[in-house]
């Protein structure tokens, strides 16, 4: 059964920009470009008629589309650290989607998320690293910023229980009113990832 979650994709310069923050982290498994991504919603491992059920109620959500810039870096899990992220600078118009995209859960049935919404990219999955390294990485990166970009859509993902998260496939995408339809996507970017490689 796959995992789903609602999210944002990002588009190719942005993530270009972010895989500028891979290497330099002992321990870190870094996230393939083509996968990253901001999780607006996770619902976990749910049965298909649910699923069918999340899709029908995000057909009526009705948004504009906005801008969005990334910036900072941090590390989730403290003194044991799991994860480094690069952080979304939150706008009405993310914090809005996303809790639409909460209250429908709600009315759905679908059990709470228990993590406080925290937009952000996942740039690794960290496994016996130190939080001194950590703190390291961290410091020479505290001044990440790329270029605001617009949001013009957001999309219901699954994945698969994979070491390090992904691959993730878009299972549907939902416009945001006034978005420009011909967006270059973060799966476009992986592309030319790859060539440059």
């Amino acid at each position: 059964m796959p995992r789903l979650f609602t999210a944002l994709e990002i588009p190719r310069d942005a993530a270009l920009s972010l895989s500028l923050l891979r290497g330099g982290l002992p321990g870190a498994r870094w996230i393939d470009v083509e996968n990253y991504h901001i999780t607006l919603r996770f619902f976990g491992d749910i049965e298909g008629h649910v699923a069918d059920e999340i899709a029908n109620a995000l057909d009526r959500v009705r948004r504009p589309s906005f801008q969005l810039r990334l910036e900072g870096v941090g590390a989730f899990g403290g003194k044991k650290p799991h994860s480094i992220w690069a952080g979304v600078a939150a706008t009405p118009d993310l914090t809005a989607l996303q809790a639409e995209i909460e209250r429908i859960c709600q009315r759905l049935g679908v059990p709470a998320d228990p993590r406080k919404f925290t937009p952000h990219v996942t740039l690794a999955r960290l496994r016996n690293t130190s939080p001194i390294d950590v703190a390291h990485y961290l410091s020479a990166r505290g001044n990440f910023a790329a270029m605001p970009f617009k949001v013009g859509r957001f999309v219901l993902m699954s994945s698969r229980e994979s070491v390090g998260g992904g691959p993730y496939v878009v299972e549907e995408a939902w416009p945001l009113a006034g978005a420009d339809t011909r967006q270059n996507l973060s799966a476009d970017f992986a592309d030319a990832y790859r060539t440059m490689r």
